[in-house]
């Protein structure tokens, strides 16, 4: 009696499996065919001298190169990292600093202020770009005139950019100038990027115990004491995962820099992912392309794996 109920367990656990793998075969198949295979044929072509005219293979040739390349190592790499180091960490203390405020409100200002941060996430980025460019922009965008109104821009003289050799009558031109282009494109990647994080900490913060919260105030801690001991354990998973997310989507800027600046002004504003695209998709060199996706890819995978060590050691 009891072998054969463990078989009609066994064969019910069987069933379940079977149905669960059906449901997901549509899902699975897609990750195969666009995200498996790709990587693999990225792998595989990395180590061939792979373009519109010739397939040969060359082993680890492609990755010398890259780092041999001064453009890939001395501005691609050094402005992603730039655009990293300063992005993630300002979107995550901003976000939770504003989820932090509105969490507390009523639930039409609540919903209101999500629905204002995130609504350049939903936008098209395309859109987002053509505002952004018309406010650098350095005849007639809004920056120029609220600086030259506002005094900072002196009027009767004419300020000389000396990279670019032209005379620019009271105004800067913003995404054209190596001073000021890659601080343009973290700018607008900052107001882009909030959005989701703030969403996600609104909830987080939301599902905090509260009955900790009230018998910690009775006792006379104080909110710095309060965030510290209890909201921030209880939010670190949340926080983990903006962390990754926010670094992933750091390192591969693409869209601003394509719409904006196509990696100029004299490479100033250059990034891997951009770089990537120039050499595969323009210079039709595929393999050398594929091989700075695979260190692009390596360089992520580190990242996120510090980031998870160390959220692992904050909660032990």
């Amino acid at each position: 009696m009891q072998k054969t109920t463990s078989l009609s367990m066994k064969a019910e656990r069987r069933r379940e499996n079977i149905a669960g793998y059906i449901f997901m075969a549509p899902s699975l198949l897609f990750f195969i065919g666009f995200v498996i295979f790709p990587m693999g044929m990225c792998l595989f072509n990395s180590f061939f001298n792979y373009t519109m005219t010739e397939f040969t293979f060359i082993g680890l040739g492609n990755y010398v190169r890259a780092f041999q390349d001064s453009i890939f190592v001395q501005k691609a790499l050094v402005n992603t990292i730039i655009i990293v180091l300063v992005s993630v960490p300002v979107v995550c203390f901003f976000s939770l600093w504003v989820a932090s405020v509105i969490y507390k409100m009523r639930d039409f200002g609540t919903s209101f202020y999500r629905c204002i941060f995130y609504l350049p996430v939903v936008t098209g980025s395309v859109a987002v770009t053509v505002v952004w460019k018309w406010i650098f922009n350095n005849y007639t965008g809004v920056l120029n005139y609220l600086m030259k109104n506002l005094g900072l821009f002196l009027q009767n003289i004419g300020l000389v950019e000396k990279t670019m050799g032209t005379v620019l009558s009271g105004n800067w031109n913003w995404l054209g100038s190596p001073q000021t282009a890659l601080g343009c494109i973290i700018m607008i990647l900052l107001t882009t990027s909030v959005g989701q994080p703030i969403v996600l900490y609104v909830s987080a913060l939301s599902n905090v115990d509260h009955s900790l919260i009230e018998a910690a105030e009775v006792d006379g801690a104080t909110n710095l004491q309060v965030f510290w001991k209890i909201k921030w354990p209880q939010i670190m998973s949340t926080t983990l995962y903006i962390l990754v997310i926010t670094t992933i989507n750091s390192f591969q800027c693409f869209a601003l820099i394509q719409l904006l600046t196509s990696g100029g002004p004299v490479n100033s504003t250059q990034t891997i992912m951009y770089y990537i695209y120039y050499n595969a998709f323009k210079l039709q060199e595929y393999g050398y392309g594929s091989a700075m996706g695979i260190v692009l890819a390596i360089i992520i995978a580190l990242f996120s794996a510090l980031q998870f060590k160390l959220a692992k050691s904050d909660n032990g």
